[in-house]
């Protein structure tokens, strides 16, 4: 008995150093790096003094909002989509569709307005989609979505804001 408890002890121990490093590592990888290249740059004070706190999680810190939380999720009317941050615009309300993932979804982003870049956080691969203007990361793309594109920009509704129409 024992010596089981020790194999027991030994295998948390060694899951919880990997699992802390893992976690550690993904948090500096996750930072925007090289915020130079971006049109908007702001140093983190800054953007915590723009942004509300939620807003400062999901696009400076990568972070993801609970989903069916976002009243963009269920909106419909004639506008365009833009950066929480800086006020670009992302998507155009005609490119938006209801993805049943309860996160604002799109087949296509405004030419030029996002960045990509890999996200292999969380024991996988993803695609994580940027504002081209100030780095600010707005969510990831999928390749499920619906014709024309195929793609699914799967998008936090925090991380923007909706302009409507008139």
């Amino acid at each position: 008995m024992k010596r089981r408890n020790l194999l027991v002890t030994a295998a948390a121990t060694v899951s919880a150093v990997w699992l802390s490093s893992y976690l550690t590592r993904r948090a500096r990888v996750m930072t925007t790096s090289n915020p130079e290249k971006f049109e908007v740059n702001k140093t983190e004070e800054e953007w915590r003094q723009t942004l509300t706190p939620e807003q400062f999680r999901v696009l400076r810190k990568h972070g993801t909002e609970r989903a069916g939380t976002s009243p963009l999720d269920k909106n419909y009317a004639k506008g365009t989509y833009v950066c929480a941050g800086c006020g670009q615009p992302l998507f155009t309300a005609e490119t938006k569709f209801n993805s049943g993932t309860g996160w604002p979804s799109f087949y296509a982003p405004i030419e030029g307005a996002i960045a990509t870049s890999v996200d292999k956080s969380f024991f996988m691969t993803r695609v994580e989609v940027h504002c081209s203007r100030c780095g600010g990361h707005l969510g990831h793309v999928f390749n499920d979505g619906p014709a024309p594109t195929g793609k699914r920009y799967c998008m936090n509704g925090v991380a923007m804001e909706f302009t409507s129409q008139a």
